[in-house]
Order: structure tokens, then sequence, then C-alpha cells
């Protein structure tokens, strides 16, 4: 799974009074605590042996036996492998270029209402990898036959994220913005919409900024000229947090989170 793109959802305003001020500058931590993930359920399902991932992008299937399977169209992993540890338990383990770069552990209840999973992913990060752990509610039925993490499954809790997952660092000077993450990511973007260049996330490679109005503004973040995510941030009138809508334009998501200056 990938890891939520919370790093990509803090900009600057555009508007001179702003840039004076400096509303947006400094280093912004997201609040777990504060965030509403999608509603929108993900679907997967494992069974006779194989796995499907139906709301990746693009979606996959794979056999499920715990052995490297090529996948395509993937910018963050080229291979995944599913283990099969018991009814209720699952592990994968993705790959890019043969070198590990996400693996995750999800379990679910007995009752199989319910999931719980743990994550370690560097499939955008240059130094260490973002760890975190969270919890899902099933909101379907289970496929008859098949293993317990099969069906639809909405994320109601998302915790212990590593700081390196949840931290931006940017200044304006001029008409420009400079943005660096732990993970190294960065970009220095004009604060007219123009569109510039995004380093160190393979998924992103172009950035747009707009000013829309007093404390707010949009981003806009393409993968070779095609937007993947849309990010509205207003900063409150007194300067310590920062409420984030974000859309996810390849899986048809939107959630929240709120950050606080640091």
């Amino acid at each position: 799974m990938k890891k939520l793109c919370l790093l990509a959802l803090l900009a600057v305003s555009a508007t001179l009074p702003l840039m004076a001020q400096s509303a947006f500058n400094g280093t912004w931590k997201a609040d777990l605590g504060s965030y509403q993930p999608p509603t929108k359920p993900d679907e997967y399902l494992l069974k006779d042996g194989m796995y499907e991932c139906k709301t990746c992008v693009p979606p996959y299937k794979i056999k499920a036996d715990g052995t490297d399977q090529p996948v395509k169209g993937h910018p963050y992993f080229d291979t995944v492998a599913i283990k099969v540890v018991d009814d209720h338990t699952i592990e994968e383990t993705d790959k890019k270029a043969g070198k590990i770069v996400t693996t995750s552990k999800t379990v679910v209840s007995a009752n199989g209402n319910t999931s719980s999973w743990e994550f370690s992913d560097s499939s955008d990060s240059s130094g260490a990898p973002v760890t975190g752990n969270g919890q899902s509610t099933r909101v379907g039925k289970q496929p008859a036959g098949s293993h317990a993490i099969s069906g639809s499954w909405r994320t109601s809790k998302l915790e212990n994220m590593s700081d390196n997952g949840l931290q931006i660092t940017y200044k304006v000077e001029g008409d420009t913005l400079s943005m660096s993450t732990q993970t190294g990511q960065s970009y220095t973007a004009k604060l007219d919409g123009t569109e510039a260049r995004y380093n160190g996330d393979p998924g992103t490679t172009s950035v747009q900024v707009r000013s829309k109005g007093k404390n707010t503004i949009e981003e806009i973040d393409k993968r070779d000229g095609k937007v993947v995510s849309v990010a509205k941030m207003t900063v409150s009138d007194d300067g310590k947090t920062m409420h984030i809508d974000f859309q996810d334009k390849l899986h048809g998501t939107s959630s929240t989170i709120t950050a606080t200056k640091q």
C-alpha cells in the first residue's frame, strides 16, 4: 500500500502580503489524530492461490505464493510478493529493480470485521523508511471461499507514523518557493502557477502552486503531464495550524488532515 502523500500537501500563497507575513513558511507536522481518511474503500481478493488488488491503479492479479511477481504501470514498484501466513494474515513485499521498497503485514480479526496493518515504506525516501500502522473496517461481505483479507475495506485509523513521513519545510524567497522533506523530496517553483520540476518522488514529476485567497493555496501535482493529486491548504488566522483538503485523482478519493507549525 502506498503510504499517505502527506508531504505533498503543503505549500505557500502567491500573494505579496502573505509572503511578507510568511504565513506558510516554516516546518509543519501533520496531526494523525485529525486525519479523516477516504470514504471510498479498497478492494482485494485472495482466492485459489491468486491475489488481486482491484482498486490499485492500475489493478493487478498475481500468484500469492510468496515469490516476486511482476506488475506493470506502478512508478514505486515493479514486483509484488504476497505471502499467506495463515487464514487471517498476509505479508506483502514490494520491490523496484530488485530492491525492497515496501513491506507490510495485515492481520484480520477473528470475526473478520476489522483488520490491523503495519508498514515500512522507502519507495520515495532517500533515507530511512517511513513506518506506521493503522486499522481498517470491512464494508461488505467477504466473498465465499476466499481468504479473510478479501473484500472491501475502509481505513479507520492511521497512527504511529514516523516523523519523516509527516514533516515538510519550505521557504518563500521573492516570487519562488523552495520545499524540502526529510525523505528527499524538493522543488523550487514560481508562485504564479508556473509548472516546475518535482524532485525525489517517482510518482510525481511536476508541481504547480496558485493562490486561492487569504491564507489559502492550491497545489497540483502531476506525473508526466497528468494530474495525480490536488490539495487545498488554508492556514489559520493565528498562523499555528493548517487545514488540508487532499484529492487523489488516480483513485478518485478525498481526505483531510490538519498540520501544526513546529
